[in-house]
């Protein structure tokens, strides 16, 4: 989560304010630009999921949330993997190598079940994508996890082009 937040002084909003925390944009038109190209892989992916028949997530409207959690999941998988570097490799916990266990843990903070109501209603006022999403958007544009769980191209969280931000 902390990298998530962290995140966001990297994203659509963050880039407006500099380190002083005043409104004005600091990075250069051309970095804005090719910013903007790869948020539209996160936005496309997160237009594509439908949360209930005929309702879709407006990838514009969570774009900043959605390249929060991957950001942060980039990061937190990152400090696992250079604090479990030349140490004795941590064995299985209940089947699970560590690194799977790190994604079950995301997947873990996400359970949560709605109404088709409540569904509605985040979809159209929200800047947070449902919770399902939330794990399968991230993790699916992550080798990592494809690597974790012997996912191979084709395979449901596997993306043909995976979407990468930074």
């Amino acid at each position: 989560m902390i990298g998530h937040e962290v995140s966001h002084g990297f994203d659509d909003q963050g880039s407006k304010y500099d380190a002083d925390g005043n409104l004005n944009m600091w990075w250069t038109p051309e970095d804005r630009a090719q910013f903007d190209e790869r948020a539209s892989c996160v936005i496309n992916q997160f237009n594509d999921y439908e949360v209930l028949p005929g309702l879709k997530i407006k990838g514009q409207r969570t774009i900043g949330e959605n390249i929060g959690d991957l950001g942060g999941l980039n990061v937190a998988y990152t400090a696992l993997m250079s604090d479990l570097s030349g140490k004795p490799a941590p064995g299985k916990i209940d089947g699970f190598t560590p690194e799977q266990r790190f994604f079950l843990g995301w997947a873990q903070v996400w359970a949560a079940k709605a109404t088709p109501e409540g569904l509605r209603l985040q979809v159209e006022t929200d800047p947070h994508a449902w919770a399902r999403w939330r794990v399968d958007g991230p993790l699916s544009n992550m080798p990592e996890f494809a690597k974790a769980w012997g996912c191979k191209l084709g395979d449901k969280m596997v993306r043909e082009k995976p979407c990468v931000i930074w």
